[in-house]
């Protein structure tokens, strides 16, 4: 399972504090935990900040690159904002995320060509956000297809069929898990990943929601997801759905785990 660290995000209200302050010490922190807890990639996420995000978002690229390894997500809808923050990233990374909508497919696309990143792609229209299994499915075929004919390698798209609240649409995760299933039994050469924490927003006890939705997506071939790596029991039941799943051979991750007192 591939994993995108989420936490840093200005949506979030200490993150958002850190950055206008320029505290590079609480972000590098927020990297540094992050990756120790088994993330592969780090978000970076200034959208909150309309008309500074180019700036802020710089800024945190430098700042998390002097804290961590780990390659970086750049996550924006804003192509502008993207191309500034690309300019500064040291090695491939993945942008988060584009989507059919006209402006967003045109900025992007010539982007992800440049620096050979990774692309999300969200089952997103100008018609709006996929809501059936059959909408999400359309648009992830579509989307391939557009990527694939510009030269974008299959194993780098990941396809994320969106989930909301299912406090609001309780079809939500029901669609969702159907799109993943589809989605990989029928264009199997991509990867899926969706924002896990959305299916939970507004219910009490949101991480019991969270870590059951993984679960169950991951029984359907979700292969990557972003998440917060620091929840100990999140983390904890993907190890062991790994395992259940059959894909951590001989339970080698899941004893590794248990050896690193990381399932308690």
């Amino acid at each position: 399972m591939l994993i995108v660290a989420e936490r840093i995000n200005s949506s979030r209200k200490p993150i958002s504090e850190a950055v206008k302050a320029k505290d590079a010490d609480f972000i590098r922190n927020e990297a540094k935990a992050q990756t120790e807890a088994g993330a592969q990639y780090i978000d970076v996420n200034a959208g909150s900040f309309v008309g500074q995000e180019a700036e802020y978002l710089c800024w945190l690229v430098e700042v998390v690159q002097g804290a961590t390894d780990l390659p970086l997500c750049i996550d924006s809808p804003d192509p502008t904002a993207i191309a500034a923050a690309l300019k500064l990233v040291k090695q491939p990374c993945m942008i988060n995320s584009i989507t059919m909508e006209k402006p967003r497919l045109e900025g992007l696309l010539p982007l992800v060509k440049q620096y050979g990143t990774r692309i999300v792609a969200l089952c997103q229209s100008e018609a709006g956000m996929a809501r059936t299994v059959e909408e999400k499915l359309d648009i992830a075929r579509r989307m391939v297809d557009i990527l694939t004919k510009e030269g974008v390698a299959p194993g780098d798209i990941f396809i994320d069929p969106l989930i909301y609240p299912i406090a609001t649409d309780t079809q939500s995760a029901v669609a969702a898990l159907g799109a993943i299933r589809e989605i990989t039994a029928q264009i199997p050469e991509v990867h899926t990943i969706c924002g896990l924490t959305n299916v939970s927003f507004g219910l009490p006890v949101r991480k019991l929601i969270n870590r059951t939705f993984l679960v169950a997506a991951m029984s359907q071939g979700l292969d990557s997801v972003i998440i917060d790596p620091t929840d100990r029991e999140l983390m904890a039941g993907l190890v062991a759905a790994e395992a259940i799943l059959d894909r951590d051979k001989f339970c080698a991750g899941y004893i590794t785990a248990y050896r690193q007192e990381k399932l308690s």
